[in-house]
This record gives structure tokens, sequence and C-alpha cells, in this order.
């Protein structure tokens, strides 16, 4: 089972020293409108989810992933998929894009 994490929190765990990788699954036009900044403690990545069953093994299966997309419905299917693929520390983004730009970077554009 994955977990649901809140934009704040896991921007929170980064801070404290924990090494996330992000998986935005939206669609590129999406991730144009409005993205989340790479940190050394935060890669991301943007697979869209349709290309995920072919894709997913770009990411690091030891690093803890964060799902994210507009809202947290795409993403909660994405998390569920990598848990079954073996992937052991899976987190949604709760919120999505939408929430992230209300809790942690209001420079985001909400669309």
């Amino acid at each position: 089972m994955f977990e649901e994490i809140s934009p704040a929190e896991l921007i929170d765990r980064c801070r404290d020293g924990e090494l996330w990788q992000l998986l935005d699954v939206r669609e590129p036009w999406e991730v144009e409108i409005a993205r989340v900044q790479k940190t050394e403690r935060m890669p991301t990545s943007n697979i869209p989810m349709a290309e995920i069953p072919a894709r997913y093994t770009e990411l690091e299966s030891t690093r803890p992933v964060a799902v994210l997309c507009h809202s947290g419905g795409r993403s909660a299917r994405v998390a569920a998929f990598l848990v079954q693929q073996g992937f052991t520390r899976v987190s949604n983004v709760r919120g999505g894009i939408d929430a992230w730009s209300g809790e942690v970077d209001p420079s985001i554009p909400r669309y």
C-alpha cells in the first residue's frame, strides 16, 4: 500500500534530509503550465500516466517516490501500480499540483 502525503509534508521531509524522487504523471502540456522545480533532494521526472507501464523502470526503486498529478487521482492509480511492481516507498501527493500551489509555492499557476 502507498501513503498519502501533503506537498508541505514532502517538502519538510526533504528539508529533514530524506532523498525523494518526484514523479509527475501529468501530460506534457500540463507540465508546461505548472511545474515543480527540481532540487538536489528531490529530482523530478515527468512520465505521463499512459507511459508508466513501459517506463517505470527509469525510476530508482530504492529511493522513495512521490507521485504527483493535477489533483491526486491519476497519481493514486500510478502509486498503486508502482507498489504492485515492487516499489516499497511510494506516496501519493494529496491534492496534486493544485495543492502544491496553495500550500508550498503560490507562484505555480493553478489551472
